[in-house]
């Protein structure tokens, strides 16, 4: 027979005696539970955990398995780069309609992109839980920093993800010294946080050619870009990627003399490939990090974000139409793809050994993998209105808004969040050890 709570009061004092015991059992199992829920998954709630995890058989199992999440979370051993993608009924966390940060080719909702399935999945690491954005957790950890992203247009692309997910709690003001969009500075000042972002698409110095004309940029590969290098002394964090310019014709310049090209077709120079570019590029990056004598912030590389141009090459038709992630067993990090990933590893594992004798710390955002597998997340043909008469390029490099780049910045406050927790020696000998693949 079943005890029901209107029950009690019929039974006798003894028999009441006997059951009280039961009740504050579990209604301390279920306190506790309720608890521990708010705080791994503060964007969600308790019936939503249980809609998008099968219910157990008793009360007691479902708190052991979220304490035993729990623990997992804060494991110092989790590479949160290797994993899945899961179904997330309960996304997005904003809208194109509530988040005024996304530019018109990334706001494929506004551009008529009708499916929606794209924004309902999450990232899932093998080895652990992975925390959605929290905006009230990452604004204290960074309450008195800076934090700049330095790159190209898809480092802008995550910088607008954050300004969205952070307006759950909180507006920014621009603060930034130019009217240029390329360089922004926004100020949440009840936190006394800075975000900037800094345009350098290939991190050194370097010219390009007329957009009228022939295409030709001209790569410095040992020189600094000071438009970012002059002015990143101040900031606490610092986030470099970059990848997609260098697959453009360049003539590369070292010690002021050239010293080959990329597709320039030019007689007499040699023909060099993007990867050398690349290499360089990063190399003079993270050294331009670890001269500045007064720069004392962290340096975060966020890995390579593949496209996923299919029927053809960009200029060429080539368009991104697919409407789910791919399966693990669909496709690989190979090729290029591969390349770029391995090069801008091996120059911040050696820049991090450098930084490290002056007290700098380098963290990794390894993104690629959790990107490689998401075709259907960029604009394609929905970075544009339909009825805009220009020509426009499909666009399978950035991502739509929102959509899988929000998980970036789940990596970058799971970083925070264990630098703070855990301080660097313990929590990253394991990361250090993590074999490129």
């Amino acid at each position: 027979m079943k005890l029901h709570a209107m029950e009690l009061p019929s039974l006798g004092k003894k028999k009441a005696l006997q059951y009280t015991p039961k009740i504050v059992l579990l209604l301390t199992l279920y306190l506790i539970l309720h608890t521990l829920v708010t705080f791994c998954y503060p964007l969600s709630s308790t019936s939503f955990l249980w809609k998008t995890s099968p219910p157990s058989s008793s009360s007691s199992s479902r708190a052991a398995s979220i304490i035993s999440s729990y623990t997992k979370i804060m494991s110092k051993t989790c590479d949160i780069s290797r994993g899945g993608w899961v179904p997330n009924p309960g996304g997005p966390y904003y809208t194109n309609a509530t988040c005024w940060a996304i530019h018109d080719h990334q706001n494929c909702m506004r551009n008529g992109r009708p499916d929606t399935d794209f924004l309902k999945w999450r990232w899932q690491p093998d080895e652990c839980e992975l925390p959605l954005f929290d905006a009230a957790q990452f604004l204290e950890l960074v309450r008195g920093k800076s934090l700049a992203f330095v790159g190209d247009s898809v480092a802008r692309n995550q910088m607008q993800s954050l300004i969205c997910l952070l307006q759950r709690v909180a507006y920014p003001i621009d603060v930034s010294y130019t009217q240029d969009d390329k360089f922004k500075r926004l100020k949440y000042t009840n936190y006394d946080f800075t975000l900037a972002s800094f345009w350098s698409p290939h991190l050194v110095r370097a010219k390009v050619s007329d957009a009228n004309g022939p295409t030709l940029d001209h790569l410095y590969l040992d020189e600094f870009d000071e438009q970012w290098t002059a002015q990143i002394e101040e900031f606490n964090y610092v986030i470099i990627s970059s990848g997609h310019w260098f697959f453009r014709p360049s003539m590369m310049y070292v010690a002021g003399q050239v010293v080959g090209c990329n597709h320039c077709l030019k007689k007499n120079v040699t023909d060099l490939n993007m990867f050398y570019a690349y290499r360089k590029a990063f190399r003079t990056a993270f050294r331009a990090l670890n001269d500045l004598k007064k720069f004392k912030g962290m340096v975060f590389l966020r890995t390579f974000s593949p496209q996923h141009f299919e029927n053809g090459s960009w200029n060429e038709g080539g368009n991104c139409d697919r409407k789910r992630p791919f399966k693990r067993s669909e496709t690989q990090l190979e090729g290029h793809n591969m390349e770029l990933y391995k090069t801008q590893v091996e120059e911040f594992r050696a820049a991090e050994r450098k930084g490290e004798k002056r007290g700098l710390k380098y963290r990794l955002l390894d993104t690629t993998r959790a990107m490689l597998v998401r075709p259907d997340g960029h604009p394609n043909h929905y970075g544009h209105l339909p009825n805009e008469n220009k020509n426009f390029y499909n666009d399978c490099a950035h991502w739509c808004l929102p959509g899988p780049i929000d998980a970036w910045n789940d990596f970058l406050l799971y970083v925070l969040k264990m630098e703070s927790e855990h301080g660097d020696e313990k929590f990253y000998q394991s990361e250090r050890k993590l074999k490129i693949r």
